[in-house]
């Protein structure tokens, strides 16, 4: 599942394709064309990959006690203002009494509009933070309706854009939740176990 097709997103994905079996490829409707959907989209067809298109109400089934809802974009409501980042798919993966809520790189006018939409239907165990933790996004709005336990936040170390901001991480820590960041725990990983519980490793 591609979020949207800026190139610290999708980089890797013609690496991958060419390395790994794909036989899916979910995005959604683009708001602008780039290059980078261009040479992905050529590269799945050329590999003879489904590209599949989402939008606000559909659902991917992974397993019976797994699945994504995805919550954004809707069609017929695109953002025109940072277009790639406010259109990003956002998805909420549901595992038994687990959920994980994907944010892209949406920022504050996408987030008015979902918590419009959704209202408590977004609260999640795992907030996916969006935007690097950008001081653009990470509403209190939006966090007090995802109300997580844990937040993820991933930002290169002394990046030149300072995300996470502290805006943020003072948004976030307000709600009581437990942050992760690449920049500081390096790689993040989830396990959930059959009952739903969660467990995080880092590895610096």
């Amino acid at each position: 599942m591609l979020s949207h097709f800026d190139s610290d997103h999708t980089a890797k994905t013609i690496e991958i394709i060419e390395n790994l079996k794909v036989k899916n490829i979910i995005i959604s409707k683009q708001a602008e064309r780039s290059n980078e959907f261009e040479n992905i989209i050529k590269k799945a067809q050329e590999n003879k990959i489904n590209v599949i298109l989402v939008k606000a109400g559909d659902i991917v089934r992974i397993d019976k006690d797994t699945y994504f809802e995805i919550l954004w974009p809707q069609n017929d409501n695109i953002i025109a203002e940072n277009a790639l980042n406010n259109n990003s798919i956002v998805a909420k993966m549901y595992h038994k009494n687990f959920s994980i809520l994907f944010t892209g790189d949406i920022e504050e006018k996408a987030e008015v509009k979902i918590v419009e939409k959704y209202q408590e239907n977004l609260k999640a165990s795992v907030l996916k933070v969006p935007h690097h933790g950008s001081s653009t996004s990470s509403t209190k709005e939006f966090i007090q309706m995802v109300k997580p336990q844990i937040s993820l936040i991933g930002a290169g170390q002394k990046n030149k854009f300072g995300h996470p901001s502290i805006k943020t991480i003072e948004t976030l820590e307000s709600y009581g939740s437990t942050i992760y960041r690449t920049d500081l725990h390096g790689e993040i990983t989830l396990v959930i176990d059959k009952k739903g519980e969660v467990k995080i490793d880092t590895h610096v």
